[in-house]
């Protein structure tokens, strides 16, 4: 029987060469911006979407278009989770929808617009490249497949291939910053934590080489700080919304079909009945625990639970964990003169830093070569 996870693994494995091109930019720049205040979760942002296009469409961008695209991507992706979160009065009134009171349906009508002409853009240059040597990436993978699929009963149409690399761009990007951003709050403002976290990083990269893939499963207490780090600022605090086929009734109460239901995982990791001192930032309480990201436990998924979990787990764990482990063992960092340090959230469809991180990168690797 074929183990999924190990092909997961396997072609995470494939594509590390992607993560650790982007990385190094990353710290090359970070380190020319040492001494000056840098917006942690805006580079990081940046870096994941060029890990994420370049995986769907390699080459098929160039650098420069790549940093563009970036940028557009974080100002659309803002905007449509910001609209996702806006109380629609419409929820609550049915019958007024048709109105469009405030505007929301024809604002994320504008920006769907925009997203589509970005990928009309992409596939329309990767078809121009037909004859040329075949790239093997996800886009190249969805267009032959949709090529030479002839079942009527289950077409795939570049609408499906377009909505699919939406679901990949605007699920995996600030998600993923938003919780390095928050990790990275949460350890600076616990310097017992920093100082634990650069000990085992010490410990198991030393000061003479930098983060690989290969470290990660020796970071034990880093681990810890991500899992932490999602118990107390869960990426989705309501989950994804379930909707039930059928009436049904649970704890008592009934549900009727077609509801859409919130699971309010943000409260149940806070809940001192479950957790002791459930405010208090502590990876140590993950070591050695039961916990983990596969949903089983009702006390902690911050991923969610059951056929709808999140697909994109071992990414997500992959990337938040290997850009932690390099932005805090390459340098040391403080908070701007005058600056308080603020973990204080802003609620939405996805919760993010009230107030975004900038702090001030001082190298501390032994070899400057190692910043190139």
């Amino acid at each position: 029987m074929i183990n999924p996870y190990s092909i997961i693994n396997a072609t995470l494995d494939s594509v590390y060469h992607i993560r650790r091109n982007e990385m190094r930019k990353l710290v090359a720049y970070v380190y020319g911006c040492m001494g000056s205040p840098v917006k942690v979760g805006e580079q990081v942002f940046l870096t994941v979407m060029n890990v994420i296009t370049n995986m769907m469409w390699g080459g098929a961008v160039d650098e420069a278009g790549r940093e563009t695209l970036g940028a557009e991507f974080r100002g659309l992706v803002a905007e449509m989770m910001n609209l996702l979160g806006k109380p629609n009065v419409s929820d609550f009134y049915p019958g007024l929808a048709r109105f469009d009171l405030q505007g929301v349906e024809t604002h994320m009508h504008a920006l769907m617009s925009r997203l589509d002409h970005t990928f009309e853009g992409i596939i329309g240059e990767r078809r121009k490249e037909e004859g040329a040597e075949k790239r093997k990436d996800f886009l190249q993978f969805l267009l032959e497949f949709k090529d030479q699929n002839n079942d009527p009963k289950t077409p795939l149409t570049i609408t499906h291939i377009k909505a699919l690399l939406m679901d990949m761009v605007t699920g995996g990007t600030d998600t993923s910053s938003n919780t390095i951003e928050f990790a990275m709050a949460e350890i600076m403002k616990n310097p017992e934590v920093m100082k634990r976290v650069q000990e085992e990083l010490e410990a198991v990269v030393g000061k003479d080489g930098i983060v690989e893939d290969s470290h990660i499963h020796k970071l034990s207490y880093l681990q810890a700080v991500m899992k932490e780090t999602l118990r107390l600022h869960p990426v989705l605090p309501l989950l994804v919304p379930h909707c039930p086929s059928e009436t049904t009734i649970v704890g008592g109460y009934t549900i009727p079909k077609g509801s859409r239901v919130f699971v309010n995982v943000w409260a149940i990791h806070r809940d001192p009945s479950i957790w002791e001192n459930p405010l208090e930032f502590d990876p140590a309480r993950f070591l050695g625990s039961k916990w983990d990201f596969s949903g089983n436990d009702f006390s902690y998924f911050p991923f969610g639970s059951g056929r709808r979990i999140c697909a994109g787990i071992a990414m997500a764990e992959r990337t938040v964990l290997y850009f932690l482990a390099t932005l805090l063992h390459s340098f040391d960092w403080t908070i701007p003169q005058g600056e308080n340090l603020d973990v204080s959230e802003k609620f939405g469809i996805i919760l993010k830093k009230k107030t975004p991180l900038v702090i001030i990168p001082t190298p501390r690797l032994s070899n400057p070569d190692l910043y190139n």
